[in-house]
């Protein structure tokens, strides 16, 4: 890999039901030493731990919406974090309310804990269309079409000149152009064949949109059983856990 490029590693393509027992949806983005975690659900430490990453050098986690397969493994993050000595600051990129949310996680589940505390965390909300730098990485969010209460969007992180551009979970809109655009690598849910669904989207879909989504290469993801099932017949590219790319 070049100075400049981008190593992902798949650490959970699964959609919220961990169809074909993969694990909720996780990218780790390193670039130049500096690592990132696209979304973080409830199975992201697990995965972590496989993997031998480690929850003490993570410098940023993104989230593209508060359900619990893209956001609930935070404070299982935190808590292995705190527990095992990190100082390093973390900045946690989120629609707004993030801080409030893990608070009441955290109070849920680990009750009495602190590991909000123990070392430097930055919460830094974004707004959709609006680009939000940090460190190395610029983030912009787009809206997309999924729960309202989540707070859903579409993220582009761009790190060291590549862009990853990543839907989120939604139906089609046409915010993906944006998303999608020049982007080097396009992570697009993909939870159906061709059932419709309001919040997700089908390979049928995807596939008449493609030619004009504009990206240098697509990656399906958060695939349910029924698209699972469909894999020898697709003409795209997707993902499965722990799968490398360099980009």
């Amino acid at each position: 890999m070049e100075d400049n490029g981008v190593n992902l590693q798949v650490l959970g393509c699964g959609d919220a039901f961990s169809s074909g027992g993969n694990f909720n949806t996780c990218f780790y983005l390193n670039s130049s030493g500096f690592q990132v975690l696209l979304d973080c659900g409830v199975t992201s430490l697990l995965a972590i731990k496989k993997h031998k990453l480690s929850t003490l050098e993570i410098d940023m986690i993104a989230i593209s919406h508060f359900h619990g397969d893209h956001f609930g493994g935070l404070p299982f993050f935190l808590l292995d974090a705190s527990t095992f000595g990190r100082t390093k600051p973390l900045t946690i990129i989120s629609p707004p309310g993030c801080k409030e949310k893990l608070e009441q996680a955290v109070n849920l589940l680990y009750p009495g804990s602190s590991v909000l505390n123990k070392f430097p965390i930055e919460f830094i909300s974004y707004q959709a269309h609006t680009p939000v730098k940090s460190g190395p990485v610029t983030v912009e969010a787009f809206p997309v079409v999924h729960t309202e209460q989540t707070l859903p969007h579409g993220l582009r992180i761009t790190i060291n000149d590549k862009t990853v551009g990543f839907s989120g979970d939604t139906s089609w809109t046409d915010e993906l152009f944006g998303i999608a655009h020049d982007a080097d690598l396009f992570i697009c849910e993909c939870n159906f064949y061709d059932m419709e669904l309001k919040g997700h989207l089908n390979y049928q879909t995807i596939l008449s949109y493609r030619d004009k989504l504009k990206c240098k290469r697509i990656l399906l993801t958060h695939m349910g059983e029924q698209m699972l099932e469909k894999t020898g017949e697709i003409e795209m590219d997707y993902a499965w856990d722990g799968r490398k790319i360099s980009i």
